[in-house]
């Protein structure tokens, strides 16, 4: 019986409320700006991989090392995207 119960999906979900927990206490708070933020950027990042790990199963079928591959390479042009769009419009370079 005791392999039959998702441990690790609760254990996930409950880690997921608790990550949102922290969110809505940043947004009730009265902290400073930068704070708040680099508070929710993390939580941000740590919850999307919670959430691509342990529901989406991405590590658990053969081929997770080229998943992972795709998704650093989706963040990598993401980043660059948003950056070279910053330099552009706003900082004029």
């Amino acid at each position: 019986m005791k392999e039959l119960f998702p441990v690790k999906q609760v254990m996930g979900f409950v880690f997921s409320l608790i990550l949102t927990a922290v969110a809505l206490l940043v947004y009730f708070t009265d902290m400073s700006f930068h704070i708040g933020m680099t508070i929710l950027l993390v939580t941000a990042f740590i919850q999307a991989f919670l959430q691509l790990v342990v529901f989406m199963h991405a590590g658990e079928s053969e081929d997770g090392k080229s998943i992972y591959t795709n998704i650093l390479y989706g963040v990598i042009i993401a980043v660059i995207t948003v950056f070279g769009s910053l330099l552009i419009l706003i900082w004029d370079m």
